[in-house]
């Protein structure tokens, strides 16, 4: 099995070069002691193929993470060679074989090949000592003409032997595997943190995406809709004001009417979307279904005639799903100002079902031939399906239009929060 892992970095690189260099500076100093004190007696090698077998020994660790297999068999292969040898130097060649199985555990990705590099140069390491230690206690024993039973001192010398190096394979092995683990574990923790980063970060963009259009939704349907009105009022004050000057005096002051209560909607708004910081309230429309009659009004007073009926028993309806249903309501009903022409009427009805209630706005007027879907038609259906309910706005084969939202009270009873 393959593990994906971070590439060799040019430090670690450098750091694997300054490693050899050590080892090596580290071996022909414990090469030339070794020479003086004659660790091998008259079997000793001369010095200078020690450090032959330095070379072999330390240069391969320059690249061990690069080909961590290749160098450590080179290693251990070299070892072999210098003990049997009788090379004056061992140290730096025991540190330089710990190093290099270690590296096979720790670096090598494909882990079964590490597992196998491993195991066989242990196995090939152990077989080798008891070999040459069992010939060498023979030796031994033969020159002093004692027998090598099972309680001599040179079966407790190949003992000892076979422990010393038990514990030296193992800690290679086993330092090996626990930084092999543990650097999957960082990597792993690295890819998850980068993850949150990048998710966090989605986040941050779709709830800045998600403020810009409800703020465009609330500017569309407060500006829209007293816009609309005003411009409906001061064309007929216009019309009459000539013939009827009382009547556009009336027009007049529905007009101011309209722009003051945009303004005040308006800075309402921009006092909700400069309260950063604090927790979002229901109050964030001053608005409810009881508002609708102002709608009404508004509609009668543009020359729209307009007539709004409750049906069944009113119910506890939470403010978010009533400034929903309200902008609806005034969506639809500026609409119908627009598009229906100057005979159309409007009827606006609101009915509590029980388990439901249901908003439905409908108008006469022009057949709509092409009906394209604007941004109010688009606000209408969020604010419906932000409440849990389900929305139907379609022109009449008679002309006119229909808008029908109905909306679930069991679910609208958990819905919590400003409007979206």
């Amino acid at each position: 099995m393959v593990e994906e892992l971070p590439a060799l970095t040019p430090r670690e690189r450098r750091y694997d070069l300054l490693l050899a260099g050590v080892v090596f500076i580290a071996g022909v100093v414990s090469a030339a002691l070794s020479a003086i004190s004659e660790i091998y007696g008259e079997a000793q090698a001369p010095l200078w193929q020690a450090l032959v077998y330095l070379v072999f020994a330390s240069a391969p660790l320059a690249w061990r993470r690069v080909w961590p297999a290749a160098v450590a068999v080179i290693v251990s292969v070299a070892y072999f060679v210098a003990v049997t040898m009788h090379l004056p130097e061992i140290f730096a060649g025991n540190i330089a074989v710990f190093i290099a199985l270690y590296t096979v555990g720790a670096w090598m990705r494909n882990r079964r090949g590490a597992m196998i590099v491993r195991v066989a140069i242990i196995i090939g390491m152990f077989v080798w000592l008891l070999f040459s230690a069992y010939f060498s206690v023979l030796e031994v024993a033969a020159e002093a003409e004692v027998v090598a039973g099972a309680m001599s001192p040179y079966v407790a010398y190949i003992m000892l032997q076979v422990l010393i190096n038990v514990l030296y394979f193992a800690g290679a092995y086993y330092f090996g595997e626990r930084t092999w683990n543990a650097r999957l574990q960082r990597t792993a923790l690295e890819q998850r943190t980068a993850d949150l980063e990048r998710e966090r970060e989605i986040t941050a963009a779709q709830a800045v995406a998600l403020d810009r259009v409800r703020i465009a939704r609330e500017l569309h349907d407060v500006v829209a809709h007293h816009v609309s009105v005003m411009g409906v009022q001061a064309g007929a004050a216009r019309l009459v004001i000539d013939q009827d000057a009382t009547r556009a005096k009336e027009l007049l002051g529905d007009i101011e009417q309209s722009a003051r209560t945009a303004l005040s909607e308006l800075r309402h708004l921009l006092e909700t979307l400069r309260a950063s910081g604090e927790e979002p309230k229901d109050t964030a429309s001053t608005v409810s279904l009881s508002d609708i009659p102002r709608l009404v009004d508004a509609a009668n007073a543009s020359g729209m005639p307009t007539v709004f009926t409750v049906v069944g028993d009113e119910a506890a309806v939470p403010s978010v799903v009533q400034v929903n249903l309200f902008r609806i309501a005034q969506e639809s009903l500026t609409n119908a100002r627009r598009h229906a022409g100057q005979e159309a009427s409007a009827d606006v009805r609101l009915r509590y079902l029980g388990d439901a209630i249901e908003l439905e706005v409908v108008n006469t007027g022009r057949i709509a031939l092409n009906p394209r879907p604007g941004l109010g038609q688009l606000g209408m259906r969020e604010r419906a399906l932000a409440s849990g309910g389900t929305i139907e706005s379609a022109p009449r084969e008679r002309g006119g239009w229909r808008v029908r939202v109905q909306v679930p009270l069991a679910i609208t009873a958990e819905l919590t929060g400003s409007p979206v």
